[in-house]
């Protein structure tokens, strides 16, 4: 015992020097959060109250921001313009990045080069995509509408026509995202146990009753976790409708974040749009509190 009792204090300064390192790095990452996030939604939740046109002080008027919201019918629009782009790209998001999942988990040939190309559209600028897909859906010299004209199909005005703008934005969005979450189902593919797959192949299951009673239970905590992810996400929507189509036509691509965006930075009416940030938090956290309702029943972990 005596030969230890000198390297208990030495034993002790290097546990203290750990933990010291320890809440150095945990400081710095919570000190972003704390002062990028927890802050400014504090600050907007307080703004949400008032009238403050940006130059000046501003003036607590109480909920009146709020009653002006249920009277507002551009606010109503732009709820059911983003509920309605919502409802349609995360379904297509989901199906579609654990489609291309299954697809490209399988040896096939050449799987590393599609791997990339499906990936590319993540890593690339929102801009610059909406650009390019503003280009692909002009209603003259677009390419979609020229292929449309090999079929026989008559032009559409993708961007110009209430009825088809949104579907035109959801098809990019699906299209931009479904890589990301194509990864994340890939890596959950990869622990699917293999001994269930093949006594359920010695079995005789066939590759869709293989899917349905071993694939996707060993992955539905992550279709789960891609569900409430890509809900958040196309909740928050904003680029594509400022570079594609400004809102337009007539509203018809007016999102939530949009409009937030048109009170805030263009009409610098900040505590009403603080109002409508209020209103996008709070939806996105019932429907979220929702779905883990839903899938404490269904998922299996």
């Amino acid at each position: 015992m005596t030969p230890e009792a000198p390297a208990r204090p030495a034993r002790s300064r290097w546990r203290r020097r750990q933990n010291v390192v320890a809440f150095l790095l945990l400081a710095i990452p919570l000190t972003g959060v704390l002062v990028f996030r927890l802050l400014p939604g504090v600050a907007s939740f307080g703004l949400a109250f008032t009238e403050w046109p940006l130059f000046g002080t501003p003036e607590f008027i109480g909920l009146a921001n709020f009653q002006e919201l249920m009277r507002d019918d551009v606010f109503w629009q732009a709820l059911r313009n983003t509920v309605y782009y919502v409802v349609v790209s995360v379904p297509g998001i989901v199906f579609i990045s654990l489609g291309l999942a299954l697809i490209l988990n399988r040896g096939i040939r050449g799987i590393k080069i599609f791997r990339t190309i499906y990936f590319l559209p993540v890593v690339s600028s929102m801009v610059a995509v909406g650009i390019m897909w503003r280009w692909l859906y002009n209603a003259q010299y677009g390419l979609i509408n020229t292929g449309l004209g090999f079929l026989g199909i008559e032009p559409i005005n993708w961007l110009g026509s209430s009825t088809w703008a949104m579907p035109a934005l959801i098809i990019v969005t699906v299209w931009r995202e479904m890589g990301f979450y194509m990864i994340i189902f890939l890596a959950a593919l990869q622990g699917v146990p293999r001994p269930l797959m093949e006594a359920a192949r010695l079995d005789g299951a066939g590759p869709w009753q293989r899917f349905w009673g071993v694939t996707f239970p060993a992955i539905s905590p992550v279709t789960f976790f891609v569900s409430i992810l890509a809900m958040i996400n196309t909740f928050q929507a904003f680029e594509y409708m400022f570079v594609m189509t400004d809102g337009g036509p007539r509203n018809a691509t007016l999102t939530l974040v949009y409009y937030l965006f048109q009170e805030g930075f263009q009409r610098f009416s900040m505590g009403y749009a603080s109002a409508i940030a209020f209103v996008l938090f709070a939806i996105i956290l019932l429907i979220t509190i929702v779905q883990w309702r839903i899938g404490e029943r269904r998922v299996v972990y």
